[in-house]
């Protein structure tokens, strides 16, 4: 491989990618023409039914309230008493993937309506009736989309993306790696300062670790 590609690895439901969304939007631009980006399912919790205990609840929504203040990330705290929170969130990994099914172009948006959903309207995205109300307002197919929600190919896919991530040895979202020749560059772990992110090199020195999310 000769070109540039670089790999975002995140959760949709990680609130720390949540607050980093503006940089990635600001270094996309600054991308070398031919570069390819890809979106790398990081898993932060498997799937369950269970309502997320108490103690876990005030956890999360103290992760809300740092992101808020490292970020200026909104958040709409609605949701811890219209919904019922569960600590999942696979199914919203595997919402992505079947967006990209798609079109690859699906998959940002898809992304970005997940964390809508879940930080600004108090929707829950741990839920398939929500991941294909979402495909819907992105302009998807939606009974499509809710038939290769669970589909062997995107259960293919999802482990292919643990396994990628596991072989580069990540262990917190959001991550930025790079791929040049035969060679990874890690260029952010977790929330960096917007000043700090690397802007498209293959390798970037001033990029420095932050702020992680294993939630």
């Amino acid at each position: 491989m000769t070109g540039l590609t670089l790999y975002y690895i995140l959760d949709p439901m990680c609130s720390w990618c949540y607050g980093f969304s503006p940089v990635l939007e600001a270094v996309i631009p600054h991308l070398p023409a031919a570069a390819a980006l890809r979106y790398v399912m990081g898993g932060l919790a498997p799937d369950s039914a269970q309502p997320m205990p108490p103690q876990m609840q005030q956890y999360v929504q103290q992760h809300w309230r740092e992101v808020a203040a490292r970020t200026g990330a909104e958040f709409n705290f609605d949701f811890w008493s219209v919904c019922t929170p569960v600590r999942s969130t696979y199914p919203s990994c595997r919402a992505v993937l079947a967006a990209g099914l798609q079109g690859q172009q699906h998959i940002g948006p898809m992304i970005k309506a997940i964390q809508r959903a879940y930080y600004r309207q108090a929707r829950n995205p741990s839920l398939e009736a929500t991941l294909v109300e979402l495909a819907a307002e992105i302009g998807l197919d939606a009974a499509r989309f809710a038939d290769e929600l669970n589909s062997p190919e995107v259960a293919r896919r999802l482990q292919e993306d643990f396994q990628f991530r596991s072989r580069l040895g990540v262990q917190g979202f959001p991550t930025l790696v790079a791929e040049k020749g035969d060679k990874f560059y890690g260029l952010t772990i977790g929330w960096p300062r917007p000043r700090l992110c690397c802007s498209g090199s293959t390798k970037c020195s001033r990029c420095e670790p932050a702020h992680t999310s294993r939630l």
